[in-house]
């Protein structure tokens, strides 16, 4: 039996034990396997194909181990809820200060307050939503109020 047969068995049961264990380490050796028989089908020395495994499974291991964890692993930025609105343009439909005035956030009505305190944003402008805090929403103008 030739080595790079012996490669390709190694290397599907590598592939075989991954499938059973899920682990994503076996199928990097599997191919680091797949690498050694590739060298050895062309009729390479054994040495080589050891340091074509060694070298491959080292590689695999080392750069794209954790590249691939972290994409299995890692969660999507996925906003929902209130924090889906921060960020958002409204509109503001009665004066917003200090004290509660109302804005429409994605057709929704809101109670909101404005982010500066001593800020009054008049009804008709546009503004930007910086925060939620219960039911209020902490609004500033898209364009900075310049005094006449």
């Amino acid at each position: 039996m030739q080595s790079w047969m012996i490669w390709l068995s190694i290397a599907a049961v590598l592939g075989v034990a991954e499938l059973l264990t899920a682990t994503f380490d076996l199928l990097l050796l599997a191919i680091a396997a797949m690498a050694a028989a590739a060298i050895g089908a062309l009729g390479l020395g054994f040495g080589i194909q050891l340091v074509a495994f060694a070298v491959t499974a080292a590689a695999m291991i080392t750069l794209v181990r954790p590249i691939a964890r972290r994409h299995l692993t890692g969660t999507p930025q996925l906003r929902s809820g209130v924090s889906a609105l921060i960020g958002r343009e409204a509109v503001v439909l009665s004066a917003v200060g200090r004290e509660a005035g109302r804005v429409k956030i994605g057709g929704e009505e809101w109670t909101a307050r404005s982010y500066d305190p001593d800020l009054l944003i008049p009804a008709g402008t546009r503004v930007d939503v910086f925060a939620i805090e219960g039911a209020t929403a902490l609004v500033h103008p898209r364009e900075e109020p310049w005094p006449n």
